[in-house]
């Protein structure tokens, strides 16, 4: 755990937030020496913050002492550079038990993901983030997405949650995005809460989400092809209008059609993906499965097609 308050180190980044897969052996079991090489190549490539053992990383798939071991191999890894913030899920008791687990492995923050199964109220989902926030002493960002979706009147009883800190969203429903930050502002006013674009590839409605106000945003292409992902942050923080159409035209949006051919793609295109770059990560873990070839080798051509437009934009700028 860093000392400084994740809200803080959040709120001026300046590269994108990496979610790191989890490593798993030929035996199957959490390999933390691969997934230790996996963060420290992330956090060298430019990473402003480590996200473990989140959605990418298979939260659903490990045991809470799994769990607690990546967290903390996460936060040695780090060793202060940058934030690590852990996901923590399910139903409240064991949300708040996996929530206990990260402070003991030294996270400095928790991303807050939807209860298992059930579909609750606006009351009892407030009641369940109140009480997952107030478990700990770690500042918990609320992941919305699924079964947790919420009422702008809800986000603004969030934001005034001793610990909750943002808001990640999954939704992508941008109506609603706009009145919640515009809810929070109005009834909130200088509280600094911060908003994630938290859709599965972010890249492609980054722009629609600037429009908002909301700049920051996971990137699951980090976690295999940071030079791509480094390079398109970069190019729309600084209105390189040719360099991002490009990128959305030619990998964001066609990586997000291969992505929709397959469910649980989300994760497992990205640990395959991981994988092509030289790293083996291991399979995913059940009940997902694995990309068939076809899929593997239209990967390879979008991820090959990314960097080629970066040696393309580079040599025109340089040469």
């Amino acid at each position: 755990m860093t000392s400084a308050p994740l809200a803080a180190r959040l709120s001026h980044v300046a590269g994108p937030l990496f979610f790191p897969v989890t490593a798993y052996g030929p035996d199957g079991a959490v390999d933390l020496d691969t997934f230790r090489t996996h963060v420290r190549t992330g956090i060298d490539a430019g990473a402003a913050a480590v996200f473990a053992c989140c959605g990418t990383g298979e939260f659903h798939a490990l045991t809470p002492e799994e769990f607690r071991l990546v967290v903390a191999a996460a936060v040695e890894e780090t060793a202060g550079e940058v934030p690590v913030v852990a996901g923590a899920g399910y139903g409240t008791a064991l949300a708040i038990q996996y929530a206990r687990l990260a402070e003991e492995a030294g996270a400095d923050g928790l991303l807050a993901m939807p209860p298992y199964l059930v579909v609750a109220d606006q009351a009892g989902l407030l009641g369940h983030y109140t009480a997952l926030a107030a478990a700990t002493g770690l500042e918990t960002i609320v992941y919305q997405r699924d079964n947790a979706v919420f009422t702008p009147k809800t986000v603004v009883a969030l934001a005034g949650t001793p610990g909750v800190i943002g808001l990640k969203d999954g939704h992508g429903d941008l109506d609603l995005m706009q009145r919640i930050v515009s809810a929070v502002r109005t009834e909130r006013p200088g509280r600094d809460f911060l908003y994630f674009n938290g859709l599965p590839t972010a890249e492609l409605t980054g722009l629609a989400y600037r429009g908002i106000g909301v700049r920051l945003y996971s990137s699951a292409v980090f976690a295999f092809a940071p030079d791509i992902a480094l390079a398109f942050y970069r190019a729309l923080d600084s209105g390189d209008d040719d360099l991002v159409g490009a990128l959305l035209d030619h990998f964001y949006r066609p990586l997000v059609e291969l992505r929709a051919k397959g469910r649980g793609y989300a994760v497992s295109l990205v640990k395959a993906a991981v994988r092509l770059g030289g790293l083996d990560v291991g399979e995913v873990r059940t009940p997902l499965g694995e990309p068939p070839a076809a899929h593997i080798e239209e990967l390879t051509g979008i991820i090959a097609r990314g960097r080629a437009l970066l040696e393309k934009y580079g040599q025109e700028r340089h040469g």
